[in-house]
C-alpha cells in the first residue's frame, strides 16, 4: 500500500465540493444551474448542513467534471477495504429524502463502482423519482420495498435483487417497517 499525503483527507464532502468549485472559478449559481439544483441547496451542501441525495451528488459530480467516488473518497491507494456491518450501520447519514445512506469504500481511490447501504423506514421516506447516468444493482438485505423503474413497479423482499438502467426514472418506498438494501452504482 502506498500512502499519499493529501491536505483534503480530513475534509467533509461539502468542503471537497466547494474546493473544486472555487478551483474552477465557478459561482454557486453556475453549479446550481448546471446541476439543476437550487443555489440554496448547493450552499447547504458546501457548508455541510445537508447531505445530498445520490442523484444530486451524481449531478454535482458531473457538473464539476468528476465522479461521486472522487467526491466521497479520501485520496490514497488501497488494495482492499473491509467494512463491518456494525461500522456501516453506525455510520449511516440521513438524507433529505428520508432515507439513510452509507458509502462503502469511500477511501478507495478511483473506483469503477460505488456501493451504498441504504436504510429506509416506512412513513419516513418521501415519495420521489430520480434519474442519472449509469446502471444500478440493488440487493435487499432485510425488509421489503416497492421499486419503481420507468413505468414498472417491482415488489422486492429480502434476498431479491434488481439490475436496471438508472437513466430511467426510479424511486423506492419501504413497504415493511424498515428496509435495508445494497445499491451499487456504476
Amino acid at each position: 500500500m502506498i500512502a499519499i499525503e493529501n491536505k483534503t483527507n480530513n475534509l467533509n464532502l461539502g468542503d471537497r465540493i466547494k474546493i473544486l468549485r472555487i478551483n474552477q472559478n465557478r459561482t454557486l449559481q453556475e453549479i446550481a444551474d448546471a446541476s439543476e439544483l437550487s443555489k440554496s441547496m448547493i450552499s447547504k451542501i458546501e457548508n455541510n448542513k445537508t447531505v445530498p441525495s445520490v442523484a444530486a451528488l451524481v449531478k454535482i459530480a458531473n457538473t464539476l467534471g468528476t465522479t461521486i467516488s472522487n467526491l466521497l473518497e479520501h485520496d490514497g491507494w488501497l488494495n482492499a477495504i473491509v467494512t463491518s456491518r456494525l461500522k456501516a450501520e453506525e455510520s449511516l447519514t440521513q438524507t433529505d429524502k428520508g432515507y439513510s445512506i452509507y458509502p462503502y469504500a469511500s477511501e478507495y481511490h478511483e473506483k469503477k463502482m460505488q456501493p451504498f447501504l441504504f436504510v429506509g423506514k416506512k412513513g419516513e421516506v418521501k415519495p420521489h423519482e430520480l434519474s442519472h447516468e449509469g446502471e444500478e444493482f440493488i440487493y435487499v438485505i432485510r425488509g421489503q420495498m416497492k421499486m419503481q423503474v420507468g413505468e414498472v413497479e417491482y415488489q422486492l423482499k429480502e434476498g431479491d435483487s434488481l439490475y436496471f438502467n438508472s437513466s430511467l426514472k426510479h424511486g423506492i418506498l419501504p413497504t415493511s417497517d424498515e428496509v435495508a438494501y445494497l445499491d451499487i452504482f456504476v
